[in-house]
């Protein structure tokens, strides 16, 4: 069974600065790409409920459609019932009969009335409908152009960035596996902490290089002895001296 390599102190802080640079390369990717991924993203999703939308909408307007076809065929009825009464008045035989056919004759004409209304109040709510059907229309219009500019410029940074991101990220995977197991928990934890997205920083003008806390000469001196890993008391950051830190380049 092949022993398993024990890293140094220094070469454990040396895997960590090489992978910090090679991850900042990486973080100053993502910044060009800026908030595009996610701007596409939320369009995306706003055109698709817009789409959904004008489907509701078109539904509805079938619907009321349908709704004023019935009411014409009520008009119809209530017409063709009123012709049947009328020829039927002229037969009757006593007023009581008179009266029964007049009062069917009314009721007709009201339900007549009643569908006019019925089909006018409907005409209106469709060209409301048609109204909101327009604006989500344009409003669909609007967000695919932006849609298709915020893309073409997105397309445009990755096929320029896109070799860089995989030499990068293929040097990262190769850097972690150089790393000590449980000083990559660590670091992958501080980064997390971190907007800038560092975890190991130089010490610089005797302060640390992430939140510039001044750190006293005697743990600088620590620092530079390379013999056990020193965090930052102010922000927990991991630290390096200078000269460790410009002596790990990425390429």
């Amino acid at each position: 069974m092949a022993a398993v390599k024990e890293f140094s102190i220094e070469e454990k802080l040396t895997s960590l600065v090489r992978l910090q640079k090679i991850d900042s390369k990486l973080d100053e990717i993502q910044i060009l790409k800026g908030e595009l991924p996610m701007e596409v993203k939320d369009l995306e999703d706003e055109i698709e409920g817009l789409h959904a939308r004008q489907t509701r909408v078109e539904e509805e307007i079938n619907g009321i459609q349908e709704f004023i076809e019935q009411k014409k065929e009520g008009i119809k009825e209530a017409q063709a019932l009123i012709k049947k009464y009328e020829k039927q008045s002229e037969n009757v035989k006593n007023n009581r009969e008179f009266e029964a056919i007049n009062k069917e004759i009314e009721m007709q004409q009201l339900e007549e009335k009643l569908c006019e209304k019925h089909i006018k109040d409907a005409t209106e709510e469709i060209a409301d409908k048609a109204r909101q059907l327009e604006l989500a229309k344009k409003a669909v219009s609007t967000k695919e152009t932006n849609l298709s500019g915020k893309k073409s410029e997105l397309e445009k940074i990755i096929s320029e960035t896109e070799k860089e991101e995989k030499h990068y990220n293929k040097d990262a995977s190769a850097a972690r596996t150089q790393a000590d197991e449980r000083l990559l928990m660590s670091y992958d934890r501080i980064r997390k902490n971190y907007r800038n997205g560092l975890a190991v920083v130089p010490v610089e003008r005797d302060s640390c290089g992430g939140c510039f806390h001044a750190i006293p000469p005697q743990k600088q001196s620590e620092i530079k002895l390379r013999k056990k890993i020193t965090v930052c008391e102010n922000c927990g950051r991991i630290l390096v001296d200078a000269e460790l830190s410009d002596s790990v380049t990425v390429k």
